[in-house]
């Protein structure tokens, strides 16, 4: 009944998203569109965003194809993990590429009617160009959620209808193939930013080094052959990328969280009295999907929240936006409080003030996260603030000082996210299950209160997107009002609108690593559960083909008992001091044991035993290895069988690894501009060289060739650096197991967030030091402090628009692929 009511609940809340941001985009599809050239101007941009679009699809579509049919030798020929994974892994690229295509349609058709609009007044151009973005907010909450309750309905309903009750999934099994879903998004979503990162700041670099530097033009002056190319670039890459980043995040931290709720609640000490395992998992599985439907429909509500008067200053379009989306944020956390209250398991422990829920809290942890992460993003790269006004002073004594100041003040604004992650971890891990960190059978109590934080800093998506898309849609209004010479009041207007964009798309960035960093913590620890079933599965499938119960060899250190038509996989667990004997070592996989060789005692009698719940299994035939069932088997059990500590070299290779792929991938990705960016500054010269009346205004631009310039070289640029995130965590874990690669996510999260934040936070305040002294300070437009600063703009540009949001997809598609691997890596790492 619960699963039926949350899941409906679910469906509803997707499709009333979906129907609102319709709502929108006809309400902007009806706004005026403004004179001849406006619409020129646009149309231009949008057949180069669908150009480009088009192009990437054809080759992410040729990767998808030879992954789904590597993905379905795993499911079907080597038997590793479940046939529904390739499938899932097409539908999952699908979704998170139509986010993309909806957003990106949508701030295509809105840049000019948002410049229409604030011809009249700037409240207008907020309100076309906040609601535009909306449709990629919703678009994105929407077909997430939905995505989740069709494969749900399908395994939960579905499958056991068609082929029996005994087809039907375990909520274990169930939840564990469901977290494998989000690896299509993953990878689309690190193409879409790869590609997109790449083709937008070709474009932007060589327009403002060839454009503004050297000739000194305006920003987004026709005359430069660059403009339009950076214009669409602000789609593909901000729009699409961004949209498609955030969905892969918002399905990952669903789809872990819910992973983690089943494994929480198998313990007797974590469910309450008169409630059954079943019944208590159920909720826990539920709960996230029910607190994203809240999230969605309370995000509507914020939405409607947003509006400002004629003030154009920064602080006062930031309390606009400020308002819908802390109105969201109240709503939920009133939402959140009364779902948990009816949903979660009251477990012992778990329960504050003996009627609140830990989980309740650990929600509002997360929301609170990111809430404060917003803000110091906010704080360290808005022109209203000291930080970056300071870094516009260093641009008096030349580009070399500005790039000092905005590296060094990129690399002092990490501290504080990493302070704030590191207390939601701490703060949400101990509410759920009372600060009990060395409880084994709580444990996965408070990893499940992690995971539920995630859940909750993404539960206003919805509203939080929307002010993160908003920002290109006014960036390209105000080119397409310098382009059409429109009124200067007009530009100042988008003027405003942009630099407020600026700092929204700071902000969404810095929203994005936040929820990035508690979706890949949530994600590793339920790779453990992915490892679990990879083991189960290859005992069923050994059992299967046996005749006899009894006992089986899987490997020298896996046993399977076969019972019946039940199977139970057994962890031979280390014995300090002790090596496996000779005898054991020479049985092969697969065969069946003699008796005497498991025995029967009391796990008292069991010298070394673990403290689990079934410590009386004793593996004879070696040397008396205590075994463990892995449905007993607790977090620290899995860490002591795969000797998962710092000193074991296989972990700290993997930590090693990890931490060198952020920085890997970042120097390919920046390279990758570089190289385009060259290319782009010799077109533009060549054209300003060979047509000098391009420069007096006698003679149009050629603005087709930049943009195919941009197009081929992000199409062939983005394929090596997306490679390595889909590949690396299978190589490691095919040559350092399970153990190198949970070094290897480690690594991955811990170097890839720091760098993140550092790149995001020192690209939005070059950015904004360059807008603020473009607002007429030390010196304003045309001026040497300007000129340092726009080439602090074009260093920044890379860092906070290809490779730092990059990296959030980087980190999560690590430790997707490595849930869909476990099975592989278990079954067959050297």
């Amino acid at each position: 009944m619960i699963v039926a009511v949350i899941w409906t609940s679910g469906v509803i809340a997707s499709l009333v998203a979906l129907a609102w941001a319709w709502k929108f985009y006809r309400q902007m599809m009806a706004a005026d569109e403004g004179n001849d050239q406006m619409r020129s101007i646009a149309q231009s941009v949008r057949d180069g965003a669908a150009a480009y679009l088009n192009q990437q699809n054809k080759v992410v579509t040729i990767v998808f194809l030879l992954v789904t049919i590597l993905l379905v030798w795993l499911s079907f020929g080597l038997r590793v993990q479940s046939g529904f994974v390739p499938v899932a892994f097409l539908t999952g690229g699908l979704f998170s590429g139509l986010c993309g295509w909806f957003g990106m349609k949508t701030a295509t058709q809105a840049s000019s009617r948002t410049a229409a609009a604030a011809q009249r007044s700037l409240n207008e151009g907020l309100q076309v160009a906040f609601r535009s973005g909306a449709v990629m907010g919703l678009c994105v909450v929407g077909m997430g959620l939905l995505y989740i309750c069709l494969w749900l309905g399908i395994l939960y309903w579905l499958v056991p209808w068609i082929g029996g009750a005994d087809q039907a999934f375990s909520l274990s099994t169930l939840s564990v193939t469901m977290l494998s879903f989000g690896m299509g998004a993953s990878a689309q979503a690190l193409f879409a930013r790869v590609g997109g990162g790449i083709f937008t700041k070709a474009a932007d670099v060589g327009a403002d080094l060839v454009g503004k530097v050297e000739q000194s033009l305006k920003e987004d002056s026709p005359r430069n052959p660059a403009t339009i190319a950076d214009n669409v670039g602000d789609n593909v890459g901000d729009v699409a990328g961004m949209g498609a980043d955030l969905y892969e995040s918002y399905c990952g931290s669903i789809l872990a969280a819910a992973a983690l709720g089943v494994a929480a609640f198998t313990s007797s000490r974590t469910v309450p009295d008169g409630m059954s395992t079943e019944e208590a998992q159920v909720r826990a599985l539920m709960l996230p999907i029910a607190i994203a439907a809240a999230g969605i429909l309370l995000s509507i509500v914020g939405i409607y929240a947003v509006r400002t008067d004629g003030d154009t200053s920064q602080k006062s379009l930031l309390r606009a936006l400020d308002r819908g989306i802390n109105r969201s944020t109240l709503l939920i956390i009133a939402a959140s409080l009364v779902l948990s209250w009816f949903l979660v398991p009251w477990a012992p422990g778990g329960v504050w003030l003996g009627v609140i829920p830990g989980v309740s809290i650990s929600i509002i942890v997360g929301l609170a996260a990111g809430w404060l992460i917003g803000k110091w993003t906010e704080y360290s790269t808005s022109d209203e603030y000291r930080p970056t006004q300071r870094l516009a002073e260093q641009a008096e004594t030349g580009p070399a000082t500005i790039i000092i100041g905005g590296v060094a003040d990129g690399m002092q604004s990490v501290w504080f996210p990493v302070v704030v992650i590191c207390f939601a971890m701490f703060a949400a891990f101990g509410v759920a299950n009372g600060f009990e960190f060395d409880d084994d059978r709580t444990f996965p109590l408070g990893l499940y209160g992690v995971g539920i934080a995630a859940v909750g800093m993404l539960s206003s998506l919805g509203i939080t997107l929307a002010t993160d898309a908003y920002g290109p849609i006014a960036d390209n209004a105000g080119g397409n009002a310098e382009m059409s010479g429109l009124d200067p009041m007009v530009r100042d207007r988008t003027d405003a609108l942009d630099s407020l964009g600026n700092t929204t798309a700071a902000t969404g960035k810095g929203f994005a690593i936040g929820s990035a960093a508690l979706t890949a913590l949530a994600l590793f620890a339920a790779s453990v559960e992915a490892v679990r079933e990879g083991m189960d599965r290859w005992g069923r499938e050994v059992t299967s083909n046996a005749t006899d119960d009894g006992f089986y060899k899987l490997s020298n250190k896996l046993v399977v008992e076969k019972v019946g038509t039940e199977s139970t996989t057994y962890l031979v667990m280390p014995k300090p001091n002790t090596d496996p004997s000779a005898d054991w070592l020479s049985v092969p996989g697969g065969a069946a044991m003699e008796a005497g060789q498991v025995i029967r005692q009391s796990a008292a009698d069991v010298i070394d035993a673990p403290p689990t719940e079934s410590g009386a299994l004793v593996l004879a035939a070696s040397a008396g290895n205590p075994m463990v069932s892995t449905a007993d088997a607790s977090l620290r059990d899995f860490l002591t069988f795969f000797d998962a500590n710092i000193i074991n070299p296989r972990v700290l290779m993997g930590i090693f690894l990890g931490a060198m792929s952020t920085f890997l991938f970042c120097a390919l990705t920046m390279k990758s501009v570089g190289r385009a960016a060259r290319q782009m500054m010799l077109e533009v010269r060549r054209q300003f060289t060979e047509n000098p009346g391009i420069l007096d205004g006698s003679a149009t631009p050629d603005y087709q060739t930049p943009i195919q310039i941009s197009t081929k070289a992000a199409q062939r640029e983005m394929v090596v650096p997306s490679l390595l995130g889909l590949l690396l965590p299978i190589v490691v874990g095919l040559l350092l197991d399970v153990a190198g690669v949970l070094g290897l996510l480690a690594g991955c999260l811990t170097s890839g967030f720091c760098l993140a934040v550092f790149m995001a936070n020192s690209g939005g305040s070059w950015d904004n030091a360059k807008k603020y002294i473009e607002a007429g300070h030390h010196g304003g437009k045309g001026q040497e402090p300007h000129k340092a600063a726009v080439v602090g703009d074009t260093v920044g540009d890379p860092f906070k628009d290809t490779s730092g949001p990059s990296l959030n997809i980087l980190i999560k598609l690590m430790s997707m692929v490595s849930v869909v691997a476990a099975g592989l890596i278990v079954r067959y790492a050297l």
